[in-house]
């Protein structure tokens, strides 16, 4: 939950990044790993649940993988947690 919610505002939870505005290409998996204060494996197997769950999307740049939200599905849940359960 804490890496979605940081990554729904990046500009105000991660330093500024090389290569342009992280909300429109995400956050550096390393920026988010120093933040959660985890391993990398751990916080790497987070961001993999999270992608699977199709909650983050991932994008490649040379070496680096950087994650966004995917608000469309983010919605889509919070719609069926509010009405179906």
């Amino acid at each position: 939950m804490n890496i979605l919610d940081w990554l729904k505002e990046p500009e105000k939870h991660f330093p500024t990044q090389e290569g342009g505005d992280s909300k429109k290409i995400g956050v550096c998996v390393s920026h988010i790993q120093e933040k959660a204060g985890l391993s990398q494996s751990t916080v790497s197997q987070y961001l993999l649940l999270l992608q699977r769950a199709g909650l983050l999307q991932a994008n490649r740049y040379g070496q680096w993988t950087y994650y966004k939200r995917n608000e469309e599905a983010i919605q889509e849940l919070a719609v069926y947690m509010k009405d179906g359960l």
